[in-house]
């Protein structure tokens, strides 16, 4: 039996009983550690304030409530809330009860410490690390994979999808069904039609962001065990699908500005049985190449010689700095060998996660895969898109995000030319929002990534970009957020750990 309960039943036998007129008090003791039961509650109570389960200014569980709740008596109830008030953590509201005042809520230990790094890096890990200290700790956010959502028609997108939930009080699930709304299906295949890709309607699947359309597209070619060719380096989102599904990844050389060397992915596939590729032509994430259309060309024409799919993430594809949105790999393609996935969220919203699959030949089984994984992506935000992109300036939208991350990668460039050591070199994106940079031979971006965390700064270590520990003295920077005294001043911080990773590599030589 409980002591609470203990507690209880002590409660009412002593109540019945007086001691020289004066009523007997009932306060068990825990029996490990001698605390009296209330001041048990009462800390309980504001470990659970400062853990921020109840906010400054919520209102908590009445006495009688917290008697029931917890099991012991209204008198120890009534001395833990008391016990509060006199801490600083509670506060009385005649006629309304027991409010939270505002406590500060206990440091947390630094995000970088709870990651245990040994030869092999967990890769998801780090990833929810480094996104957690940009949300906990409002730490400089150079190491996001998202774009700032600042410059984005969320509010305008949001009124659109109220307006829908008003006009419907309720959908019917098939109407939820693959492969999606029609009327956004409609305007996904005339954005294609507007710059020169040929795409048929009927091909297009609506999953839930882009991760899903790589997921089943994935699924859809390849079986746990097989071999999958990526890019070295390599978007981490990919290799943690191939992961997540059981198949091994095989990494090929990848130019900084040419893309897949198409000659070592060729001596692979004589080598070995490859099932699939997965490759990122437009703004490769975090290289920001944009592949040349010959090579573009030349890559569908060897996978298709050897039958083998290829499926393109072309999630960056608005977002060039060119005069025109440059190709995909499906405009080469003649076999239905390309399964092409995008998504809106990073060019339009990130909020309502909506993404496509234009899988080829396997639309068939990657709508079954999408009816068998997550049966249906909402309705609401499928036909609030297509509502934004048949009434409002979605290019308009879009000119002004490329010319301001157009602008901010010029920056970000030169400030790392300014602030870093010498030997430090750097991507030159054509699209998107990351930079790649190369630090000097001697710093470890592991290292690098915990210092700056202790410093409120996030970045984005190279080794997340490999399955094989590579990379180690790279690191991704994300520029689309504003540029600001902050932002400068966490930059040249940055450059001031990497300059004493540097000093202090080299004389451990």
């Amino acid at each position: 039996m409980s002591p609470s309960v203990l507690c209880s039943k002590k409660h009412a036998a002593h109540k019945k009983r007086k001691k020289g007129g004066v009523q007997l008090r009932c306060f068990l003791l825990d029996r490990t550690n001698r605390v009296k039961l209330y001041e048990k509650l009462a800390d309980e109570i504001e470990a659970a304030v400062r853990r921020g389960v109840f906010a400054p200014g919520e209102k908590i569980a009445s006495v009688r409530q917290a008697s029931q709740q917890h099991e012991v008596s209204i008198k120890t109830v009534l001395h833990a809330y008391a016990l509060l008030e006199s801490r600083g953590v509670l506060e009385t509201r005649p006629q309304s009860g027991y409010f939270v005042r505002a406590v500060p809520r206990a440091p947390a230990a630094p995000l970088a410490r709870a990651i245990a790094v040994a030869s092999e890096v967990d890769v998801s890990r780090l990833v929810l690390s480094t996104l957690r200290s940009i949300r906990a700790h409002d730490a400089v956010p150079f190491g996001s994979p998202y774009p700032d959502p600042g410059p984005f028609p969320w509010k305008r997108i949001n009124q659109y999808a109220n307006a829908i939930a008003r006009r419907h009080s309720s959908w019917n699930l098939i109407d939820d069904l693959p492969p999606g709304n029609p009327e956004l299906i409609r305007q996904i295949a005339r954005r294609y039609a507007d710059n020169g890709v040929p795409v048929d309607p009927e091909e297009i699947v609506i999953t839930v962001g882009a991760t899903e359309a790589i997921n089943l597209s994935l699924q859809a070619v390849a079986k746990p065990g097989d071999t999958v060719a990526v890019e070295s380096p390599t978007y981490y989102a990919m290799l943690h699908a191939i992961e997540r599904l059981g198949m091994r990844a095989i990494e090929v050389p990848t130019h900084p500005v040419e893309g897949i060397d198409i000659d070592a992915l060729a001596q692979v596939i004589a080598r070995r049985k490859i099932a699939a590729c997965m490759v990122m032509p437009n703004f490769q994430n975090p290289l920001g190449f944009q592949m040349p259309d010959e090579r573009k060309r030349r890559l569908v024409e060897l996978l298709s010689e050897h039958e083998i799919p290829v499926i393109e993430n072309d999630v960056y594809q608005e977002l060039y700095y060119g005069d025109a949105r440059p190709s995909a790999l499906k405009n080469f393609d003649t076999k239905g060998l390309v399964l092409h996935c995008a998504s809106f969220s990073k060019s339009l919203t990130a909020s309502y996660r909506i993404g496509w699959a234009m899988p080829g030949r396997f639309r068939a089984q990657v709508e079954k895969l999408k009816f068998l994984n997550t049966l249906t992506t909402p309705s609401v935000p499928q036909v609030a898109v297509a509502d934004y992109l048949r009434q409002d300036g979605y290019d308009r939208h879009l000119r002004r995000v490329r010319k301001l991350y157009r602008q901010q990668a010029r920056i970000m460039i030169a400030m790392v030319e300014h602030f870093f050591p010498t030997g430090t070199r750097t991507s030159t994106p054509q699209g998107g929002y990351v930079l790649w940079v190369e630090l000097p031979p001697h710093v470890d971006s592991m290292k690098l990534y915990r210092a700056a965390l202790e410093n409120g700064i996030t970045v984005g270590p190279g080794t997340m970009f490999s399955t094989r520990n590579a990379f180690g003295h790279f690191i991704r920077l994300n520029y689309s957020y504003p540029w600001t005294a902050q932002s400068e001043a966490a930059l040249r911080r940055l450059g001031e750990l990497v300059a004493e990773l540097d000093a202090r590599g080299a004389h451990n030589i």
